[in-house]
């Protein structure tokens, strides 16, 4: 978040949001855990060139989650490079008042493919906690990277990011298929309304 994005969303007093993107640790066991545990774990894409990922991403549908409970609409994630290997991430999103967002931090967990991150939101003075930082797993990519899909590896939460604020039918349909063929129930998605298409 990606996005996205992304994809853990707004924590502790910021209110919440997501990119593009980002995923998020829980010590509750969600209600779909149970059923994921015979499944067979998450696969990340092979490989993600962290330099055409960067930038900002559309949220297209998530999971709903409590990270993002105010957000009624126009989520995105801007994700640029830091001089000490990580990213910095601003998630975006549109409020009943306004607009929130929330500043963060992304690392990398798999230097093999750049596909499994970390992200948190949380003070830098509590990053020594593991339980601050959420997983930020890119499962779908299109090739033009024109599209993302952004799970965990619990499969709690998941997102739908785009460059641009609407995708296209097939382009919709690919990604949601890749989580689907992931392990994902789907049907959990929401769209997320776009109003503000040209916004940065």
């Amino acid at each position: 978040m990606i996005l996205a994005f992304t994809l853990r969303l707004l924590r502790g007093s910021v209110a919440a949001l997501s990119a593009v993107a980002l995923a998020a640790a829980s010590t509750v066991l969600p209600v779909g855990a149970a059923q994921n545990e015979a499944a067979a774990p998450v696969r990340t894409v092979p490989f993600v060139d962290l330099d055409r990922y960067v930038g900002t991403w559309f949220e297209v549908a998530r999971f709903p989650n409590r990270f993002q409970r105010q957000c009624v609409g126009d989520v995105r994630a801007s994700y640029a490079r830091r001089s000490d290997g990580r990213f910095d991430v601003v998630n975006r999103c549109r409020t009943t008042g306004g607009e929130i967002q929330a500043a963060g931090i992304a690392r990398i967990v798999d230097e093999r493919t750049f596909a499994k991150l970390k992200v948190r939101f949380a003070p830098a003075w509590l990053s020594w906690l593991p339980a601050v930082w959420g997983d930020y797993w890119v499962i779908g990519l299109a090739p033009d990277y024109s599209w993302a899909v952004v799970g965990d590896p619990d499969r709690d939460y998941l997102w739908i990011l785009a460059r641009s604020p609407h995708l296209d039918e097939a382009s919709t349909a690919a990604a949601r298929a890749t989580a689907r063929d992931n392990g994902f129930d789907v049907e959990r998605l929401v769209p997320t309304p776009q109003a503000t298409a040209g916004r940065p």
